[in-house]
């Protein structure tokens, strides 16, 4: 796989039916080795070991409802009392970060009412702090770390 703009960490691998599969420590289960789930699992590493966020805290792959249709976030980092703190949409790294990839997540957000949002394809990566009062978000150097 690709190396990414993430530090490095490690992690288990299989082949699986002559696919690559790595170990997701959230579902605890092998998944494939795809261009986006790879960025998916630096993310989560990233989030815990450089923000702090306890793996407790951080949810992957669930599905939502937003007007009517069905939807998956990648990543979502919860506060400890609930409420999200995070949102994170994963792009392959060949994907290019485009205003509709902000508009995906803008969407997302608009049923989990995160308090920031994260958008990676591995090799760029955009942080926003929301600001509701204003309608619009706040592009950040990087995300707050977790404080307990």
């Amino acid at each position: 796989m690709q190396k990414l703009n993430f530090p490095p960490y490690s992690f288990r691998f299989k082949n699986n039916q002559n696919k690559i599969a790595v170990f997701d420590d959230l579902r605890k289960k092998f998944v494939i080795l795809t261009p986006e789930e790879w960025v998916r699992q630096h993310c989560v590493k990233f989030l815990q070991t450089e923000k702090n966020y306890p793996l407790s805290l951080i949810n992957v792959e669930k599905q939502l409802k937003i007007a009517g249709l069905t939807k998956r976030y990648d990543i979502v980092v919860f506060q400890p009392e609930g409420n999200i703190q995070i949102i994170v949409e994963c792009k392959a790294p060949s994907v290019k970060i485009t205003q509709d990839t902000f508009d995906q997540i803008a969407r997302y957000n608009l049923t989990l009412k995160a308090n920031y949002l994260m958008v990676t394809n591995g090799l760029e990566h955009f942080y926003c702090q929301m600001d509701y009062e204003n309608e619009n978000y706040i592009f950040l150097k990087e995300l707050p770390e977790y404080i307990r």
